[in-house]
């Protein structure tokens, strides 16, 4: 792999274990929740809302680096 494909590949797997980890601390907050934690639950998905806010601009800076250049 050239090192200009390495940096978006990267950054890319970096989105997917970031991904992973908010989906397995949702889980937990569900969890959390059914045994009467809500307070508790409702902190955790607080904390996870970065990650959602910042997806699409993750997504489609991915996108751009990912896209072949017009330069030679």
């Amino acid at each position: 792999m050239p090192n200009t494909d390495l940096l978006p590949a990267l950054l890319a797997k970096f989105n997917e274990n970031q991904l992973a980890l908010g989906a397995a601390i949702e889980e937990l907050s569900n969890w959390v929740e059914q045994r009467g934690s809500v307070e508790v639950a409702e902190n955790i998905r607080a904390a996870l809302w970065p990650l959602d806010n910042n997806l699409e601009f993750i997504s489609m800076s991915l996108a751009v680096l990912n896209s072949p250049s017009d330069t030679p």
